[in-house]
């Protein structure tokens, strides 16, 4: 096997990590700001803006992931 070989593999490996990871992130973001917002309430808007933020850039690493994992797949760029 070479390395032409295992680049499905790797394209599957690097969307499905960052899936992952970015799923465990968006949790625990929202757990945290429905804990922050159940103990302090009036901190409710000014966190509910940076969550946003938080979640887009979250979302967005999985995207990047995802678009260089496609790029990787048509384009073969390791192929001599």
């Amino acid at each position: 096997m070479n390395g032409i070989d295992l680049l499905p593999l790797a394209v599957g490996h690097l969307i499905g990590l960052a899936a992952i990871g970015s799923c465990i992130g968006i949790g625990t973001l929202g757990g945290r700001f429905i804990e922050a917002s159940a103990r302090q309430p009036e901190l409710m808007e000014p966190l509910q803006g940076k969550v946003f933020l938080l979640a887009g850039i979250t979302d967005g690493a999985f995207i990047i992931a995802t678009g260089v994992g496609l790029w990787f797949a048509t384009t073969n760029p390791f192929k001599g």
